[in-house]
């Protein structure tokens, strides 16, 4: 490992796991407008990690339950309808943000037991290109990528290096639709139980074929989980502990047993989690919606050192343009951050609508103001007089 990457690995790890970095690292998810404007004024081969020397990458393995090609349904320029190794037919508007999930393989809970899974340790999910749908369908279509492993090499001397895995639901609803990921538990729990089990040995499988093929290239893991909405729970706590929390538990330890970082990726708001992620030892919490009532600031006054915070500056101050918001955002945040344990980056992407000189402001602003240890007398005078220009906002 050469000096760059471990100086960004010391301070990813301590910033996760506790110590103190020499300063806050930095990283994002980028959306694909945002990088057609950063490419308009840069050039085709525009990297954001590589320009803003930012601290990791997350690089995503095929997670498809079947490896197969896309199968394109329609294209007509605007619309895209494709069906993805999930068995789900997905549709694509050039003008919408994100795609639309409009059938899936698995329609009544009989199906759910022919619901078929490849072998997660086979070498074509990391040493092969092509198709899957995690990497490939989002806000564009992208085809044909790169194997795991050659991504993982592009970035392995600059950058430390996140793989990745879905749990439990985050998993299934691409299997079997939302309304189904919440009825059948309840309707069929017998049948859900089994196909969950199958799943869950499934998603243990990619994490161990990601140990295995990396040769000691990945630093840390993301596990992606959506179980909540901006106001709460998609369902109760309980009803999660039961259900999803020993497959996250299992995904953690099978990730600490091999020296890796967890960082939990969970939109909405969770908080109704937060202690049993801590029980179970996660090491940081991903992304800390603003618009669902998260801010690190406080959410360090209610769990104190006991887990790291990722993310939290809010998407929609980037977007403004407006550098006293931006400035005041970041330094904001920062004041949860005193001891570390915390990775500031945007509350879920950085969005279409975010000009390139402000996503830079943001990391300047961040580097400056985040080396320890942080200056918090300076942090809370600029704060001020901040509050003082722009207003005293809602804290």
């Amino acid at each position: 490992m050469n000096r760059k990457v471990a100086a960004k690995l010391d301070r990813v790890r301590k910033a996760l796991t506790g110590g103190m970095p020499d300063r806050v690292p930095v990283s994002d998810f980028f959306w694909t407008g945002y990088l057609k404007r950063e490419k308009a004024l840069r050039g085709e081969g525009f990297d954001p990690y590589r320009h803003y020397d930012l601290d990791y990458v997350v690089v995503s393995p095929n997670m498809d339950p079947k490896i197969q090609p896309f199968e394109v349904l329609y294209d007509d320029g605007v619309h895209t309808a494709l069906r993805t190794g999930f068995g789900a037919t997905i549709r694509r508007t050039a003008t919408a943000p994100m795609p639309s999930f409009e059938k899936f393989l698995v329609e009544k809970p009989e199906d759910m037991a022919a619901y078929a899974f490849d072998d997660p340790l086979d070498p074509r999910r990391y040493l092969e290109g092509g198709d899957d749908q995690i990497n490939g369908v989002g806000d564009a279509i992208n085809r044909n990528l790169p194997p795991w492993s050659d991504r993982l090499d592009a970035y392995k001397d600059d950058f430390a290096l996140f793989g990745s895995v879905c749990e439990g639901y985050e998993f299934i609803w691409r299997c079997i639709g939302t309304e189904n990921a919440l009825i059948y538990p309840i309707d069929e729990p017998e049948l859900f139980a089994a196909f969950l089990e199958r799943a869950a040995q499934f998603l243990y499988g990619i994490v161990e074929g990601q140990i295995r093929y990396a040769k000691g290239r990945l630093h840390g893991m993301y596990i992606w989980g959506d179980v909540a909405y901006r106001n709460g729970m998609m369902f109760s706590p309980d009803f999660w502990r039961k259900t999803y929390k020993p497959i996250v538990k299992n995904l953690i330890r099978l990730c600490h047993d091999a020296g890796l970082m967890v960082i939990y990726h969970g939109c909405g708001n969770a908080s109704d989690l937060y202690e049993d992620f801590i029980e179970i030892g996660l090491d940081g919490y991903n992304p800390l919606e603003c618009k669902a009532g998260l801010k690190v600031p406080e959410l360090r006054k209610r769990l104190g050192n006991r887990l790291a915070f990722v993310g939290n500056i809010d998407v929609r101050e980037l977007e403004s343009g407006d550098e006293d918001r931006i400035r005041r955002e970041v330094l904001y945040k920062l004041t949860g951050a005193a001891g570390g344990l915390y990775i500031p980056q945007s509350d879920h992407s950085v969005s279409s609508g975010v000009a390139p000189e402000s996503y830079a402001y943001f990391v300047n602003i961040a580097r400056e103001y985040g080396a320890y240890p942080l200056d918090m007398a300076r942090i809370q005078r600029e704060l001020a007089a901040l509050d003082r220009k722009l207003g005293t906002p809602e804290r």
